[in-house]
């Protein structure tokens, strides 16, 4: 698998405490937020060489956290984990967010998202 970049997910049990704490306390710096109808659902922080996101209790990541891995091609991945017997959780979809997104889970159930940012997404970064 080729990974283009990656994440860890966290899902704070008190979203609010939780970004506090990584902003405030430890003194991670904030790469961007996210959210919908004024409510911040989601924060990232820059984490060295990768980034580290907060989600709500809103977001689709279960329980403690989760791996995100971009890659080029979501489907293909898919296709190849099935092929092998990978727990596919969810398989590979366009989230509103405009992320393609295929969720497997390891043998201990962590779970991991494959995740594809389409070429006219805002997460895309061009050289010209």
């Amino acid at each position: 698998m080729e990974v283009l970049s990656s994440r860890v997910l966290l899902r704070p049990s008190v979203f609010a405490d939780g970004v506090r704490w990584y902003r405030d306390v430890l003194g991670l710096r904030v790469y961007r937020e996210y959210g919908a109808d004024g409510r911040v659902t989601g924060v990232v922080f820059f984490l060295g060489g990768g980034f580290l996101e907060l989600v709500s209790d809103s977001s689709s990541v279960a329980g403690g956290g989760a791996l995100w891995l971009q890659v080029p091609d979501v489907a293909a991945e898919h296709d190849r984990l099935r092929q092998l017997g990978v727990d596919i959780r969810r398989p590979p979809k366009t989230e509103p967010w405009g992320l393609r997104e295929c969720w497997i889970a390891d043998p201990d159930g962590v779970q991991i998202g494959l995740i594809e940012v389409p070429d006219d997404h805002p997460l895309r970064r061009r050289v010209d």
